[in-house]
């Protein structure tokens, strides 16, 4: 494993915390005292400096559908390599990925591969992206950049699937090496950050603001609807009438289904009616592309004309049926659909392919 020097910290020189170094990735600030780990477990001071430990280790590789990002609008039906590593800069209860990014193991590193071997894997596997997920790829920085740089190189695109949860300097380095971005966002109240998450709205908000504006990222957002904790129709409302005045009409939102899981397994499983609730009100609000998502719901996944409502991608689960755009337009009426699409539909369906031991013999 490879042990890297880190830029985004600062050594705290007065006051009752002076001689420990603060970390100035992500909003938490941990501030660290000689062999301490941050709460992301996979930054620590080391040498009076903040290091990455997890540099060029990964959890184990595999090749998605980019639907399952979920990203619907970025080159829909192709394939994508995904990996992820250990830890998290977020606590949250309900983590689906919790076996990888609670991990304190760095046995759950089984996988090595240089930012090189992974594009070369990419450009081999005829995969479209490369994507950064299953944890937090804000706290693996350092390897996701210099991946997406390789990645360039063999004109592989890179995909970071992220709660947003980084302060603004380590913001600007992060995503200008990204393609397109899926951003969690949580929830639409602090005390749901705050009491879930340990974390706060406002600074993913901050994040969401960045990409859109400030960046040439495709941007889609996801939120995991869990039963009376962020369902509400007010909550909803206020998220969806946020993206719809900060962002526009044409960012992709999907809904998805909570299932129990990690320390929130006596909370139930989201009703499908729930994520078709809330697309509802999405989509009144005035956004143009609204998902639903880990439910089985043909209609709730599949892309529509925001002029003539017309079906133009047919979703089953990550299988794309039906096709009806010309030039990312609308074959029926002409208006032009948000995103990066191909002339024709990708046809990577609904496989998962593991690479098991796969960089351990090339």
């Amino acid at each position: 494993m490879t042990t890297v020097s880190t830029q985004y910290w600062h050594a705290i020189d007065s006051g009752k915390h002076r001689g420990k170094i603060q970390c100035d990735l992500c909003p938490r600030f941990c501030q660290l005292s000689e062999g301490q780990r941050g709460l992301c477990y996979v930054r620590g001071r080391e040498d009076d400096q903040v290091k990455l430990f997890s540099y060029g280790r990964s959890s184990g590789f595999c090749i998605d559908p980019i639907e399952k990002k979920p990203l619907n609008h970025f080159y829909p039906g192709s394939s994508v390599l995904s990996f992820g590593t250990a830890g998290c800069n977020l606590a949250c209860k309900f983590c689906q990925n919790w076996d990888m990014s609670k991990s304190r193991e760095m046995d759950t590193l089984a996988s090595a591969a240089s930012p090189e071997q992974i594009a070369r894997a990419a450009k081999n596997f005829d995969c479209n992206s490369v994507a950064y997920t299953y944890n937090d790829p804000v706290i693996f920085l350092e390897y996701a950049r210099d991946t997406a740089i390789a990645c360039k190189e063999q004109n592989i695109n890179s995909v970071a699937v992220t709660a947003g949860y980084i302060t603004e300097p380590a913001r600007k380095e992060f995503f200008q090496y990204m393609d397109a971005v899926n951003v969690d966002l949580k929830a639409f109240t602090d005390e749901f950050y705050l009491k879930l998450c340990g974390a706060h709205l406002n600074n993913v908000l901050d994040t969401l603001n960045y990409i859109y504006h400030e960046t040439q990222c495709w941007l889609e957002i996801t939120t995991l609807l869990i039963p009376e904790k962020n369902d509400s129709n007010k909550e909803i409302n206020e998220l969806s009438e946020w993206i719809m005045k900060n962002l526009g009409p044409d960012v992709p939102l999907h809904f998805s289904a909570f299932h129990p899981d990690w320390k929130m397994k006596d909370i139930p499983a989201t009703p499908a009616e729930t994520l078709t609730r809330a697309r509802d009100i999405a989509i009144k609000n005035g956004l143009n592309y609204v998902y639903t998502g880990n439910v089985h719901d043909t209609l709730g996944s599949s892309t529509y004309c925001p002029s003539c409502n017309k079906k133009l991608i047919e979703r089953d689960w990550y299988e794309l049926g039906e096709w009806h755009l010309e030039k990312g337009s609308c074959q029926y009426c002409g208006t032009a659909i948000a995103g990066h699409f191909k002339n024709e539909s990708g046809t990577f369906g609904a496989r998962r392919i593991p690479l098991f031991n796969y960089f351990n013999k090339h």
